[in-house]
């Protein structure tokens, strides 16, 4: 990640001119009549996204002039890192003016010289952006690590990202941060009342285990975030097709975006008390798998009627929700690569956003808006709570018909939760199904800024 940075070097750097439509007439008029005649010769236009290389008279890059929106996004910029020659580039023009804007377009750079790198090496490093004075580069590198650490995580694939390695990934962030880390593994969950993991995870080589983290002081408000670890999803007895079940290396998703929120605000040191759940699982198929129409039992006492074992993640996610209001937080975020419908309602960069609290609704989609990463909210409707009743025990996993899934699934976590507390689930992809700048093809942050941005502003730091 900070190879994509050269924050105290400027000797050498080449200038990075980061125009408007509206403002390239003005630099160009400060500029010589030969690059005049080089912009309008390559038809330039300041679109936001853009950019050229500016030639010097001996044939050497002289600068370069980009294209940023109004006000800057984040990905202007997001394509340069890895489409530039090698070496640093000193970020001018209009951005250096702003500090906010600037450390949006510094935080797009880096993240486009994002590439996961661990089974097929790439020697191409990328080039190298020195920020203008004013950004805060603190907010921008938690940021960018918790990304790159977010994206990693999920496109690692399942045989080296099962359950005990989740859980050793949250264990190394524990440490780092000098956290509290505790996990129950295998059949201690039945001991220690995780039933809904054990029934789900049983099956795998690799067994289930629900993992807790603790930061903070005690005292202070507890927030705490829940991520489902499905970390690879067969689809159980209700065995997925191929192309359903070929990049279901990314259920554990939201398990890898709590970890990515909990490290920004541990880095940043949040003025909080955190709690992180995370039940880790592969839903897989043997003699002992879940079967369909089997009562599962709940860390709540609920008892859950499996209609299809596919729909997995609502019942672990059950457990983790409970063990996360026995800590009377001051709210639950809770983040799940939960349902289909969810991406046909949405498609799949914008997450669904549920909550139970209007007013942290509400703060949540400006938090998204104002740091560039969009939520949208869906209701939870009170009249498909009908939906969810179950004939043999308290509540059913997967109703039929197949409308309303989104919704529906949520309604399920909803029992989980009490009523009080302010809650919020994100029905995430966590996915980019094709590249586009600053975001590679494979796992994606999605919506993690907006709730650790809302977090920071609500609690402020330590």
């Amino acid at each position: 990640m900070k190879d994509a940075l050269s924050a105290d070097d400027t000797s050498g750097a080449r200038p990075l001119y980061a125009v408007t439509e509206e403002t390239l007439g003005s630099w160009l008029d400060g500029m010589s009549s030969e690059v005049r005649a080089w912009v309008q010769a390559n038809d330039f236009k300041g679109k936001p996204g853009s950019s050229l290389i500016l030639p010097s008279a001996d044939g050497a890059i002289a600068g370069v002039l980009c294209g940023i929106s109004t006000p800057a996004d984040i990905w202007d910029l997001g394509g340069l890192a890895l489409s530039l020659p090698d070496g640093s580039y000193l970020l001018g023009g209009v951005a250096a003016d702003d500090p906010k804007a600037a450390g949006t377009l510094v935080l797009g750079w880096i993240l486009g010289a994002y590439k996961f790198r661990t089974y097929k090496k790439d020697g191409r490093k990328p080039a190298r952006l020195v920020p203008p004075k004013g950004v805060d580069l603190a907010l921008v590198e938690a940021l960018a690590e918790a990304t790159y650490m977010v994206r990693d995580l999920i496109n690692t694939p399942a045989n080296d990202m099962g359950p005990t390695a989740l859980a050793e990934a949250a264990k190394e962030l524990a440490a780092r941060f000098g956290a509290d880390y505790a996990e129950v593994v295998g059949e201690r969950l039945l001991e220690e009342n995780y039933p809904a993991v054990h029934a789900v995870g049983r099956a795998a080589a690799d067994a289930p285990r629900i993992v807790e983290l603790t930061w903070g002081d005690s005292s202070k408000p507890t927030v705490a975030l829940v991520g489902k670890g499905v970390c690879f999803d067969t689809g159980g007895l209700d065995i997925k097709p191929a192309s359903g079940m070929k990049l279901m290396k990314k259920d554990m998703g939201g398990a890898a975006h709590v970890l990515g929120i909990a490290h920004v605000l541990m880095a940043l040191k949040a003025d909080i008390h955190l709690k992180v759940l995370i039940p880790a699982v592969e839903n897989s198929i043997s003699g002992n798998a879940m079967r369909p129409m089997d009562i599962v039992s709940t860390r709540a006492g609920l008892t859950i009627e499996v209609a299809n074992t596919d729909a997995e993640g609502r019942i672990i996610l059950s457990d983790a929700l409970a063990r996360a209001g026995e800590a009377s937080p001051e709210m639950i975020f809770d983040f799940a690569t939960l349902t289909g419908a969810a991406r046909v309602a949405l498609g799949t960069e914008l997450p669904a956003l549920f909550c139970n609290n209007d007013a942290l609704a509400d703060a949540l989609l400006a938090s998204g808006t104002a740091v560039q990463d969009p939520l949208w909210r869906l209701p939870l409707w009170p009249g498909y709570r009908k939906m969810i009743e179950g004939s043999t025990a308290d509540i059913n996993n997967a109703p039929e018909g197949g409308y309303a899934g989104a919704i529906t699934a949520a309604l399920f976590l909803e029992k989980f939760v009490d009523a009080k507390t302010p809650w919020v689930h994100i029905d995430v992809m966590a996915y980019n199904r094709s590249s586009q700048a600053g975001r590679p093809e494979g796992g994606e942050a999605m919506g993690m800024r907006a709730v650790a941005n809302l977090i920071l502003e609500r609690f402020g730091k330590g």
